[in-house]
C-alpha cells in the first residue's frame, strides 16, 4: 500500500489566516492584555500591533518586500517576534541565526542566506558578529541596524566593514528603533505558502540546511498546542531557551497563538531566570536538567518565590520552589525543525506502547519502506510525515528539498515503528546524531572539522553517555605519520575556533587506525571499543 497524495487542504490548508491576522485578532479582543516583556518593557497587544506595523512600514522603505530574507544575529529578544510578524506582513521571510556559532559557522549562514538586512547585536557577541561580517562576502549587500542601540545607526549601510565601521560610501539606515517610525506597513495580500521563518538545521549532510517554514506551518503548530491544552491567554512563558531552536520557537509562537504572554531574556543566567519568574509569574519556561540545578542553588534562601512556575518533578529542594505539573497533558513525541515543532505526542488519556505517542491534530504520519510502502506494525522504517506543518523546502537546496518531499510525504531521515496499539516508537535517525542537553550534534560535521587539522590522518567521533548533558562528544584519531607532537588539547582547541563550542569533542583518543566495514567506518565497533552509547531512541 502507497500512501494517498496530498488533497486540496493539506496543499494549502488555513490559507485564509496570517500571523498577522492573529495579531490583529488579540488587539481586539485583549487591546490592554501584555503581549511582550523584554528587560524594562512590556508591551501590550495594542502596542505590539502598533510596533510590527511601524517595523514592517520601516523594513518596506528600505526596499523589503516578498521574498526578501532578514537575519537576526542576536539573542532571544522581543523584536526578533516582532521582526517575523513584520516579515509576514511583507511576505519576506526572518532567519534566527544561532549566536553561539564560531564566526566561520556564521559567516557560512550569511553567505549561504543572502540577507537583505541583518539586524544584530553589541552586548556579549559584538565581537564575534564583527569577525563574521568581516569574513563574509554577502555582508556587503545587507543593510546592517544594531537592534541593541536604538538611538543610533548601529554602522547600518551597504559596506563591508565591522559594525562600528564608516557607512559613508553607501546609503545608512536609522537605528532599529528610529526604523519603526518610517510609516505604516503597505496593505498587500502575502502568500501563506511563502516562507516567513528559516531555521537552520544540523549539518546532517555535513553543511547547514535553511527549513523554511511558511506561515501556514507556524499556526498549524499553534493550532496543536492550544488544542491540546499545552497553551492558553493565561500563560505567561520564559523564554529562557534559545529562539533559533524549533523546540523552543514553537512554545513562543503557541502562547502567541494563544494569546499569552512572552517573556524573553537573553540567555540563561539561573539567578536572572530565578528574578524574572518571580517578578512576572512565570507559569512556562524551557528548563534543562543542568539549569534546573543551577536555580535551585541560585534559590538556595528562597528570596525568589517561584511558586507560578509549573514545571516537572527535579531534584531535591525544586518540588518545593514550583508548582509541580502533574496535569494529565500531553507532551512533545517526536518532531523536527522541518516539521516547525512536533506531531506526535504522548497523551497519559491515550497510553500506547509507542515512546513517541500519537499523530497530534493535522498531522500524518506513516512509518515506510525503501519503495514508499507503509510498513505493518512492528517494521521499522522511516517516518514521513504530511500535514500543514510540513516546511516547503531547504533555501537553495534543490535537491535536497526534492528528495525529502518526494512521493507528497516529508521524508524526516529518521526511523521509527508502528506498534501494535497504533502508537509510534522514535527508533533513531537514518544518520546518526549526537544528542548533547537541547543541541543536535551531527559526527560528520565534527569529523570534517578534525580532519581538517594537517597533523590529523583520519577521525571519527562517537557521543559517550554524560550524567549531566546525556551525552559528550568523543573523537576517535588516527595521527599522520609525522604528528609525533599531536594533542587532544590541540584538536579540542582546533574545533573550537571553526565549530560551535557544544560541537567541540571533549575527549580525544588516539588510534592507529579506525574499524571499517566494507570501507565505511564501522560505528557500532567504535561504539563498544571506546564506550558509546546513549543516543538518542535508546534509552
Amino acid at each position: 500500500m502507497t500512501p494517498n497524495e496530498p488533497g486540496p487542504l493539506e496543499r494549502n490548508p488555513i490559507a485564509w489566516l496570517t500571523l498577522g491576522d492573529v495579531l490583529r485578532e488579540h488587539r481586539l479582543a485583549r487591546p490592554d492584555g501584555i503581549a511582550a516583556v523584554c528587560g524594562d518593557v512590556r508591551y501590550s497587544w495594542t502596542e505590539l500591533d502598533r510596533r510590527v506595523d511601524g517595523l514592517a512600514g520601516g523594513l518596506a522603505a528600505v526596499g523589503i518586500g516578498a521574498g526578501d530574507r532578514i537575519l537576526w544575529l542576536g539573542q532571544n529578544c522581543h523584536r526578533l517576534l516582532e521582526l517575523l510578524l513584520a516579515a509576514g506582513r511583507l511576505g519576506a521571510a526572518c532567519c534566527p541565526a544561532n549566536w553561539r556559532q564560531s564566526p566561520e559557522e556564521l559567516a557560512f549562514v550569511l553567505d549561504d542566506l543572502e540577507p537583505s538586512v541583518v539586524v544584530w547585536q553589541d552586548a556579549e557577541i559584538g565581537e564575534r558578529v564583527a569577525k563574521t561580517r568581516a569574513g563574509s562576502t554577502a555582508a556587503a549587500t545587507a543593510h546592517w541596524i544594531r537592534h541593541d542601540d536604538p538611538d543610533a545607526a548601529g554602522g547600518a549601510g551597504r559596506t563591508g566593514g565591522t559594525g562600528g565601521a564608516d557607512a559613508s560610501a553607501s546609503r545608512r539606515v536609522g537605528g532599529y528603533e528610529a526604523l519603526l517610525g518610517a510609516g505604516p506597513a503597505p496593505a498587500e495580500a502575502v502568500d501563506p505558502e511563502a516562507p516567513v521563518l528559516i531555521l537552520y538545521t544540523a549539518a546532517f549532510d555535513g553543511r547547514p540546511n535553511g527549513a523554511l517554514l511558511p506561515q501556514r506551518a507556524l499556526l498549524a503548530q499553534g493550532f496543536a498546542g492550544t488544542a491540546l491544552g499545552l497553551a492558553s491567554a493565561d500563560d505567561v512563558y520564559l523564554n529562557s531557551g534559545p529562539l533559533f531552536h524549533v523546540g523552543t520557537f514553537k512554545a513562543t509562537l503557541a502562547t502567541f497563538f494563544a494569546g499569552g504572554t512572552n517573556v524573553f531574556t537573553p540567555r540563561v543566567d539561573a539567578e536572572e531566570l530565578c528574578r524574572l519568574v518571580s517578578v512576572h509569574r512565570c507559569t512556562g519556561a524551557f528548563l534543562q536538567p543542568p539549569t534546573v540545578d543551577a536555580m535551585v542553588e541560585a534559590n538556595r534562601d528562597g528570596r525568589f518565590d517561584l511558586s507560578s512556575l509549573r514545571a516537572k518533578p527535579g531534584p531535591p529542594g525544586w518540588n518545593a520552589m514550583v508548582t509541580v505539573d502533574d496535569r494529565p497533558l500531553p507532551r512533545s513525541g517526536y518532531g523536527q525543525t522541518e516539521l516547525a515543532g512536533v506531531v506526535t505526542y504522548v497523551d497519559p488519556a491515550r497510553p500506547g506502547r509507542g515512546t513517541a505517542g500519537r499523530p497530534g491534530p493535522l498531522a500524518r504520519v506513516e512509518i515506510v519502506g525503501p519503495g514508499g510502502d507503509v510498513l505493518p506494525p512492528g517494521a521499522v522504517g522511516e517516518i514521513v510525515v504530511r500535514g500543514p506543518m510540513v516546511m516547503t523546502g531547504y533555501h537553495r537546496r534543490p535537491e535536497l528539498s526534492t528528495a525529502r518531499r518526494r512521493g507528497g510525504w516529508h521524508h524526516t531521515g529518521d526511523l521509527g515503528r508502528r506498534e501494535s496499539d497504533g502508537s509510534l516508537t522514535f527508533v533513531g535517525p537514518m544518520t546518526r546524531i549526537i544528542k548533547s542537553a537541547a543541541e543536535n550534534v551531527y559526527p560528520a560535521e565534527v569529523e570534517a572539522c578534525l580532519r581538517s587539522h594537517p597533523a590529523v590522518a583520519d577521525a571519527a567521533v562517537i557521543g559517550v553517555p554524560d550524567p549531566a548533558w546525556g551525552q559528550s562528544v568523543k573523537a576517535i584519531v588516527v595521527p599522520a605519520a609525522d604528528a609525533d607532537d599531536l594533542t587532544a588539547a590541540a584538536l579540542i582547541a582546533h574545533c573550537r575556533d571553526r565549530i560551535a563550542s557544544y560541537k567541540k569533542p571533549r575527549i580525544v583518543e588516539f588510534v592507529e587506525s579506525l574499524p571499517r566495514r566494507g570501507g565505511a567506518v564501522d560505528y557500532g565497533a567504535l561504539d563498544e571499543q571506546h564506550g558509546g552509547g546513549g543516543y538518542p531512541g535508546t534509552g
